[in-house]
């Protein structure tokens, strides 16, 4: 029951955050040209689709290992493009970012152990 809970709770922040991406892919778009991947706004939307489709398998406990394979794969590009603290010239953008990466970082420590369950 509580495994079931925690992928719930963590399922959220997948769904929302995805959805967002695919239906409104707006600045991220900037952020992948500027990382040189090809066809950016379409990359954006296609990994906010997948952080839907993993978040909602997650949810409903359907497939949970596949779901973390799946959202372990949309965290990685997202962390490393998209919060990228390493290129921010002032203290408060750089701690902003810094605060998005260690949290997907934690996401992505969270979804290791929806594998090794």
């Amino acid at each position: 029951m509580i495994r079931s809970l925690s992928h719930m709770l963590m399922s959220g922040i997948f769904i929302a955050g995805g959805a967002d991406a695919f239906a409104n892919p707006g600045g991220r778009t900037n952020k992948v040209a500027d990382a040189g991947i090809p066809q950016a706004e379409q990359a954006v939307e296609l990994n906010g689709a997948a952080m839907v489709l993993g978040g909602v398998l997650l949810g409903l406990d359907i497939a949970p290992k596949l779901a973390a394979t799946i959202l372990i794969g949309t965290l990685i590009p997202t962390t490393f493009v998209g919060h990228p603290f390493w290129k921010e010239e002032n203290e408060a953008g750089r701690k902003g970012q810094l605060t998005h990466f260690f949290k997907n970082l934690g996401l992505i420590g969270a979804l290791l152990d929806v594998l090794a369950e």
